[in-house]
């Protein structure tokens, strides 16, 4: 048995602990879902890894009427479906509203062909929504951003559909170690990612648009 004066501490100390847990599961906000698809989502998910407040980014595809697609037949065209990202957040650090406008100074949102280099259905963009409040927050950001830019928008708002993860090969791509072969020679995946980012002019596009009011452009 415990001596009698360390007992009451060992109490104290166990009643601490206890008022603590139950103090971070109380202030701890259930993990949000965002869905966007802006091109290719290799650097969709790059970009939106860094904000403070991010969880997750999944690199998949939504929006179109084939079950479990694989980028192959995305890429083929003909499925329907975006290349999209799930952004899980946590709103008690990062809005919706604030990563869907770091979202729209992202993107090329007046390119309703695709993104940058990468043409076809499978890299336009959209917004996706599960319910009105997301779809009224979506259009008022699309709208706030068309009068910033001064051009139409052609991002639409749609509603969610069933999301796809892409295969593991695409997840966390940009930072991947995996050596693949590319025009440049054998790279890792991050120093493909890299080259393929600049060549195919996506900052330089973002940034004529968007200016200082570009998020991720040099990050």
């Amino acid at each position: 048995m415990l001596p009698f004066k360390v007992r009451p501490l060992a109490l104290l100390a166990a009643i601490a602990l206890g008022l603590a847990a139950q103090w971070a599961g109380a202030e701890a906000a259930p993990l949000k879902k965002a869905y966007v698809a802006g091109g290719c989502f290799w650097c969709v998910e790059a970009d939106f890894e860094k904000v403070e407040g991010v969880t997750e980014a999944v690199s998949g595809f939504t929006g179109g009427d084939v079950e479990n697609p694989t980028y192959n037949q995305v890429t083929k065209g003909g499925t329907g479906h975006y290349e999209a990202v799930e952004i899980s957040f946590d709103p008690s650090v990062v809005s919706r509203s604030q990563l869907l406008s770091m979202f729209l100074r992202s993107i090329d949102p007046t390119d309703a062909g695709g993104q940058f280099c990468d043409r076809g259905d499978s890299y336009r963009t959209a917004i996706f929504v599960s319910n009105q409040e997301e779809r009224s927050l979506a259009e008022q950001k699309v709208e706030a951003a068309e009068n910033k830019l001064g051009k139409e928008i052609v991002t639409p708002v749609l509603n969610k559909e069933a999301f796809y993860p892409a295969d593991s090969y695409h997840q966390d791509y940009y930072k991947g170690r995996k050596l693949v072969l590319t025009r440049f020679g054998p790279k890792s995946q991050a120093s493909a990612y890299k080259a393929y980012r600049a060549a195919c002019g996506r900052d330089d596009r973002v940034r004529d648009l968007w200016g200082e009011a570009a998020p991720f452009v040099g990050n």
